[in-house]
């Protein structure tokens, strides 16, 4: 039987904004809800204070409302309209704490069923806002499904759950050209030599990520390997200095980016074993799996579930000499096929299987 399904979200969940570049679980699992006949809507709140829309594309329909001091309340009012006018069966809150807790109250106003999404520990981005993080957990153990991007989080997320339904909706590349491509005729496009041997980083270049291990790594490798650089992309910190011999692009488009990772010799995937890191599956990891790059990745609980099949991808946080002797063997064995990588459709079909 379809379905009404309305998701709560922001509008640009990690810098994206959905409106012009659908991306990653916020956009593709409703997607693909919607192509199996469910009625579907978005209902986004606009941090940056646009123009107010409401469209139908995809077979969703889309509503942006923008957060504007002058009518602070404008996101609350469309949802309780909304939910009046459409009667959703399910209000799934994505992308953030606020809209898992919104998801949860508006459901039991009316009569719907609240499900909470997460790919990441949301308690973990702002660790003093303990009033928040209780109606967050409030949320979570009110919620008639919990679903999260591993079986770490949904474990973290289910501690007050007692049984109740939950279910991993894991992470996936975009279905946006992450394949094996000629890295010489990617290199050609990115306009880098193809006499080097590049490692490669996608991402913030935070201290709390642990670059500076990668960095101290890299200097290792290129004392045995004078060959290689290292291929940085993303924004970076003033409080992090890129080291002179790498290579630096800056911020790539999505479009760009299979690409990208295709003049890659490796990725590398950094995290610290905290409560953020514990919890993150990082989508890099998904997409260079996707396009036969190797990888290499310190072990959390988090990594160590998607690289099951592939332990010896991993390495201890915080151990240089570790990193460099994995990214050395990188080098030394060309592509890796990872089998198959699971795909949006995958993910969809799991949440339309709890749903129903």
């Amino acid at each position: 039987m379809p379905l009404k399904l309305l998701f709560l979200c922001k509008r640009r969940p990690m810098g994206r904004d959905l409106v012009t570049v659908p991306y990653g679980r916020f956009f593709y699992l409703p997607k693909y809800l919607a192509e199996r006949g469910h009625e579907v809507c978005l209902l986004l709140l606009d941090y940056e204070n646009g123009a107010p829309l409401d469209l139908r594309r995809d077979g969703i329909r889309w509503i942006s409302v923008p957060l504007s001091l002058r009518d602070p309340a404008a996101y609350i009012r469309h949802l309780r309209q909304l939910c009046g006018s459409f009667r959703p069966d399910w209000i799934t809150g994505f992308s953030d704490t606020y809209y898992g807790i919104l998801a949860v109250r508006y459901a039991r106003k009316f009569a719907a069923r609240s499900c909470i999404d997460a790919y990441d520990n949301y308690e973990s981005y702002m660790p003093l806002m303990k009033p928040l993080h209780l109606l967050w957990r409030k949320a979570l153990s009110g919620a008639d499904l919990v679903t999260a991007a591993g079986p770490g989080l949904l474990q973290h997320m289910s501690r007050r759950r007692n049984g109740k339904a939950a279910c991993v909706v894991p992470m996936s590349a975009d279905p946006v050209g992450y394949m094996p491509m000629d890295p010489t005729d990617c290199r050609r496009q990115m306009n880098l030599p193809d006499d080097m041997k590049y490692v490669g980083y996608c991402g913030s270049m935070h201290r709390n990520r642990g670059v500076q291990v990668l960095f101290d790594a890299v200097e290792m490798l290129q004392a045995r390997r004078p060959d290689t650089r290292l291929l940085v992309s993303g924004r970076s910190w003033k409080n992090v200095a890129i080291p002179a011999s790498a290579c630096h692009l800056g911020y790539i488009p999505d479009e760009q980016m299979p690409v990208l990772l295709n003049c890659m010799d490796l990725l590398t995937v950094l995290n610290r074993a905290t409560s953020f890191g514990n919890f993150s599956y990082p989508v890099k990891l998904y997409e260079a799996m996707s396009c036969h790059v190797p990888v290499v990745a310190t072990q959390t609980p988090a990594t160590r579930w998607i690289l099951r099949d592939h332990p010896d991808c991993l390495v201890p946080p915080a151990d240089p000499e570790a990193l460099c002797y994995r990214m050395e063997q990188c080098l030394q064995q060309g592509r890796v096929n990872y089998g198959e990588v699971r795909d949006w459709q995958y993910g969809g079909a799991l949440l339309e299987q709890v749903l129903l």
